[in-house]
């Protein structure tokens, strides 16, 4: 079953009065002045329906709602509906029938607002139905231009700017300029108490060969000097003068290498 087929109700007004107007003797347009008003042939429910592209005006019983005319209508404003040139609550509408008969009647509301609606109501559907054929002639017809293709090529990327990855980049080349610790470093030994150190001394635990003294070079008298750590022979420990030997090297300077040797013991 296609959409068309299904009925939608646009509008229910639940009074409105029918009247018989005579002959439009000119075309100058009807005037409700002329209709009797007050005496209406008959009063009832008006619904507005849609089905596709048609409108229907329906005349209804208000308790039952039986049928009474319909009017359907294919475009408005057309001969269809017109108004009344005398007022604003009246119009002109052309029913028919099952057989193809027709008839013109005036139907008029009591309420402005509900002649209002009944107008809007008409108006809405045929913009719908204008637009729907616009719609369907655009796609019959696409306009002629090249269209707007946003699909990646092959081989062409992108290249995202997130601030978050910028700052991880940033710590992890921080980590990598800072040195690797106390593990690649190596200590220096404290100057001694003059301040300065005239000599290099051989690394700590470098054996030196028994009763041989390491060279030390020229010290002038002002200058304190840093005498290398002797280290004994474990066979000639016991029988040794580890400090007469080491006096007899140092020369004069045994005194100087007293204060020296403070600092070394820790």
């Amino acid at each position: 079953m296609e959409d068309s087929e299904y009925e939608s109700v646009l509008c229910v007004k639940p009074e409105v009065h029918v009247y018989r107007i005579p002959p439009r003797a000119t075309n100058r347009g009807y005037r409700a002045a002329d209709w009797q008003l007050d005496q209406p042939s008959w009063s009832g429910r008006l619904r507005i329906t849609a089905k596709g592209q048609m409108a229907y005006i329906k005349l209804e019983d208000r308790t039952s709602g039986e049928l009474f005319a319909q009017a359907p209508v294919e475009q408005f404003p057309s001969i269809a509906v017109e108004s009344v040139t005398d007022s604003s609550r009246y119009f002109v509408v052309r029913i028919e029938d099952g057989s193809g008969r027709r008839a013109f009647i005036g139907v008029g509301f009591a309420d402005r607002g509900d002649a209002f609606d009944f107008n809007v109501a008409l108006q809405d559907h045929f913009k719908w139905v204008k637009q729907q054929c616009e719609f369907a002639r655009q796609a019959q017809n696409p306009a002629p231009g090249p269209k707007l293709d946003l699909s990646f090529k092959e081989g062409q990327t992108i290249k995202l700017n997130i601030a978050n990855m910028k700052k991880k980049e940033g710590s992890a080349g921080n980590a990598k300029s800072r040195p690797s610790g106390s593990a690649g470093m190596s200590l220096l030994p404290p100057p001694p108490p003059g301040g300065k150190v005239s000599a290099q001394s051989p690394p700590i635990g470098e054996h030196l060969p028994v009763g041989v003294a390491q060279a030390q070079p020229a010290v002038a008298p002002s200058t304190e000097a840093t005498l290398p750590w002797p280290q004994l022979n474990p066979t000639t420990a016991a029988t040794a003068d580890v400090w007469g030997d080491f006096a007899k090297a140092s020369g004069s300077t045994s005194g100087q290498t007293q204060q020296s040797s403070n600092w070394v013991q820790f």
